[in-house]
């Protein structure tokens, strides 16, 4: 059975997560060192963490790849899911370790549990089971059909956000907004909603660059994003530092890098280097053409995610593979137009890269169901052809 199951597993799906993991470690021992050295008396002290870290989610991807799929479909698992993320926030809100004015991890004696990573999965499994179990009523009645997919989502999105952890809810909001209309909306509705959304984000990015804090929605930890986003060289000594050093990174990094651990940017400029600008510094060790390696391996294993979509004829094996390539294509949208300015920095990391121990598992377990549907659909395309 393991020989069967590996034999018809997408290497193009897998290769790309082993080398992009291995080269996790390397950067982020680079990265982390000079922070590591300062803060611990250690600057080895993220490697052994990260490399523990790499190895917990290569078992949890196998795991996840020998997982039946029926069993996500079975409707006590799937509230049962539900239930126990809702807890998670719950939890975080009252017991949660703040840093920096917001919540978000949950400290346990082996590793701090980031609950928003866990929701990210959650909703896409939720909705993949309620979606593929709807088809017929989508194409009939699209609203009634997503009246209680939206309700749960909307209540998640809002336990996140107050936290507060846009960046996380901003994913799961485009995430449930891509699923839904992957369940069989009609290319017009599509269009129209997707013009709604549009609209509707350019009025509320000129609401805030108007009126500010007096915004009930926006508090000052937010608005000094967009302030850091507008004009970070005005105010680079403040809300504009990461993105200032940011480019400063990008920028001496030019065509081939500085080389392996010579970052500058990394030496007290960039703050926390090893987890959301882990981009820049691998820009200025490695250069423009690491940075293009790396993103080319990043974008095939997305292919591969989305080909998988598409192959499948199974509704819930189809959608749960579109809200895995939808998390991953989001958030590493979300981190590198941070990290070059098109957007104000969200506090997001880049999937497989950035140090971080709940988001690795929960996306390496997303990838290994992935890889587990698409060796059934190799095996199975490999039967008919005999």
């Amino acid at each position: 059975m393991l020989r069967e199951r590996l034999k018809y597993v997408d290497k193009l799906l897998i290769v790309p997560y082993f080398i992009l993991t291995l080269f996790s470690i390397i950067m982020i021992y680079s990265a982390s060192s000079y922070s590591a050295l300062n803060m611990y008396d250690n600057p080895h002290y993220y490697l052994p963490k990260q490399a523990i870290f790499v190895a917990l989610s290569y078992v949890m991807f196998t795991i996840a790849f020998f997982f039946p799929i029926k069993l996500l479909r079975n409707k006590k698992l799937v509230i049962i899911g539900t239930a126990l993320t809702f807890g998670s926030l719950v939890l975080l809100l009252m017991f949660g370790r703040e840093i920096y004015g917001a919540k978000r991890w949950i400290e346990t004696p082996f590793i701090n549990i980031q609950p928003a990573e866990l929701t990210k999965f959650m909703v896409i499994w939720y909705l993949a089971y309620i979606l593929s179990r709807k088809q017929k009523v989508i194409n009939n009645d699209f609203f009634k059909a997503i009246v209680a997919p939206l309700l749960l989502v909307v209540g998640i999105v809002l336990s996140i956000y107050i936290q507060p952890d846009t960046g996380s809810s901003f994913i799961i909001v485009i995430i449930a907004a891509i699923m839904i209309f992957a369940s069989g909306v009609s290319p017009k509705l599509g269009v129209g909603f997707g013009f709604v959304g549009v609209t509707g984000l350019v009025g509320l990015t000129k609401l805030i660059e108007k009126f500010g804090t007096s915004l009930f929605f926006l508090d000052e930890y937010r608005y000094k994003r967009f302030l850091g986003f507008w004009d970070p060289f005005a105010l680079a000594e403040g809300a504009g530092l990461q993105l200032v050093n940011s480019y400063y990174a990008l920028s001496r990094g030019g065509l081939f890098g500085v080389g392996f651990g010579n970052s500058v940017q990394k030496t007290g400029y960039l703050p926390f280097p090893y987890t959301d600008f882990i981009i820049s510094i691998i820009g200025e060790e490695l250069g423009l053409l690491g940075l293009l390696i790396l993103l080319s391996l990043f974008t095939l294993m997305v292919s591969r995610m989305i080909l998988t979509a598409i192959r499948s004829k199974s509704a819930f094996n189809s959608l749960l593979c579109i809200g895995v390539a939808s998390m991953f294509l989001i958030q590493s949208s979300l981190n590198l137009m941070g990290v070059v300015g098109l957007m104000p920095i969200t506090g997001l990391t880049f999937p497989f890269i950035s140090y971080g121990g709940t988001s690795l598992i929960i996306l390496s377990v997303s990838l290994g169901l992935v890889a587990n549907i698409s060796a059934h659909l190799n095996y199975k395309r490999a039967q008919r052809s005999s």
